[in-house]
């Protein structure tokens, strides 16, 4: 297959499942190492989510459940989480952006706003529910002021930034064919 420029550089699906783990360990390491020492109130923006999202939200891409399933794994091990909680997270925002994908909008910009704001309250409210089972007692109304809020302005704004790269990257690996 040719893209626009005559070359070659489409990848088979399991390789480009597989360029998920440099790319999510990456976020994931720039997410606990220098992202989260810079804080909002108590909030800090989920780098992998917000990956997995646009992954998921690209026309072409046939890998959005195992980028889901790598970056839940990788999240899970890296926080204090069960490494549940963040698998099933992402799998209800994986599942959600493909939806919204296939049936609802063709804006990608506006369907990724969209998606960073169900995303983080789906990510927040499953984390919340978990550390309430753990026996971990948080104020809901503190927590929503004080992590919820801040950490969806942050996504917010790494969304346009996360979505240049990722869409780049999806266009490398699902070039569009020409036709002869």
């Amino acid at each position: 297959m040719k893209t626009a420029s005559g070359t070659r550089f489409l990848l088979p699906d399991p390789l480009a499942a597989l360029v998920a783990i440099p790319i999510l360990g990456g976020l994931m390491i720039l997410q606990t190492s220098i992202v989260s020492r810079l804080p909002l109130l108590q909030g800090t923006p989920d780098l992998v989510m917000l990956a997995i999202i646009t992954w998921a939200l690209q026309k072409r891409v046939h890998t959005a459940w195992h980028w889901c399933i790598i970056g839940g794994l990788i999240y899970g091990l890296a926080s204090a989480l069960p490494v549940g909680v963040p698998l099933v997270c992402y799998a209800l925002v994986t599942w959600l952006a493909l939806t919204l994908r296939r049936r609802v909008w063709q804006v990608p910009i506006l369907a990724l706003f969209l998606m960073v704001f169900l995303g983080t309250l789906i990510t927040h409210a499953v984390a919340y529910i978990s550390l309430l089972l753990a026996g971990d007692p948080l104020d809901l109304l503190e927590a929503f002021n004080l992590v919820t809020l801040p950490s969806l302005l942050l996504n917010l704004l790494f969304a346009l930034p996360i979505y240049a790269v990722i869409t780049d990257l999806a266009r490398w690996a699902y070039p569009e064919e020409l036709e002869v």
